[in-house]
């Protein structure tokens, strides 16, 4: 059963594959689901069981996941200071043939995923990419509290340097 998405903003947009003797299809991004989401750019992360990427987060890019092959533990954080949900942590395995799910995550949510097999994720990002807008904040501190599922995760050398929540600013988004 998926958890309830308390984070304001974000959404799980459940996919429904149409299915015959020949194999499935499935629609995986609509521009009448999210409104104003205009895709600019499309990326492909493809993660080693016991890895694990984030949290990352933007000021103005927002990304929409699809877990396209495997088993994923998607977790967010919502750190805008103004948001009704500030503070609060969502945490959801995915499996990619068992609940095919898009995620949207705006602006200001952290997001990070752990390889709990192979994985291969899709994520569609409404601006190209730019180095003056990628943040992080650590994917193990205590104030967020995520469970990721793995006990010692392989990082990159980015994620392991992270700061703390309380290390950051207040996060305003425009």
């Amino acid at each position: 059963m998926i958890p309830p998405l308390t984070i304001t903003g974000a959404r799980l947009l459940s996919l429904a594959p149409c299915e015959d003797h020949r194999g499935a299809f499935t629609e995986t991004y609509r521009s009448d689901w999210l409104g104003n989401f205009a895709i600019a750019q499309v990326n492909r992360a493809e993660r080693h069981a016991g890895t694990l990427t984030g949290l990352h987060w933007h000021k103005h890019q927002a990304d929409l996941w699809h877990v396209v092959n495997g088993v994923a533990r998607v977790v967010l954080h919502d750190l805008r200071a103004d948001s009704p949900s500030s503070g609060r942590t969502w945490c959801y395995t995915v499996r990619s043939g068992a609940d095919p799910c898009c995620i949207y995550i705006p602006p200001g949510v952290a997001h990070g995923f752990a390889a709990l097999g192979e994985v291969t994720l899709m994520y569609f990002v409404d601006r190209l990419h730019d180095p003056a807008d990628e943040f992080g904040v650590a994917w193990d501190d205590p104030e967020i509290g995520a469970d990721w599922g793995l006990i010692d995760p392989v990082l990159s050398e980015r994620d392991k340097k992270n700061p703390t929540r309380r290390e950051l600013p207040p996060v305003r988004v425009p």
